[in-house]
């Protein structure tokens, strides 16, 4: 089992940064890879970022060059937002993954969320 607890967010003007942390806990020697996803609401959620143990990136086209996802070791992640635009308002997520095939994959275990809100 692991927990995920999330800090950070808020509401920030357009071309302001926010920072999100995810710190995990419990059987955190499993975790090989982590991700940032956001959800809007009626939408469904969309994988931003993720990194792997060994330190390894991905992003979303929509943030790349914008957000950077970093971990300072194996229980803490988080995610960097820069140049914020109006269209990042959402509410983000931190989730265990796993890679299969070269493609990240959510599992059940998901951050309580935080609210990102961007005002032009």
């Amino acid at each position: 089992q692991v927990q995920l607890v999330q800090s950070g967010g808020g509401l920030v003007q357009a071309g302001g940064s926010l920072r999100l942390s995810c710190a995990a806990s419990g059987s955190t020697v499993s975790i090989n890879v982590m991700g940032w996803y956001r959800q809007a609401p009626g939408k469904q959620r969309e994988l931003v970022a993720s990194i792997t143990s060994g330190g390894t990136t991905k992003y979303a086209d929509s943030v790349k060059g914008r957000f950077t996802i970093s971990r300072d070791n194996a229980k803490t992640v988080f995610l960097q937002m820069n140049s914020l635009k109006p269209e990042d308002t959402d509410v983000y997520y931190c989730n265990v993954g796993i890679i299969v095939g070269g493609s990240y994959y959510s599992t059940g275990y998901w951050g309580q969320g935080t609210q990102v809100t961007v005002s032009s």
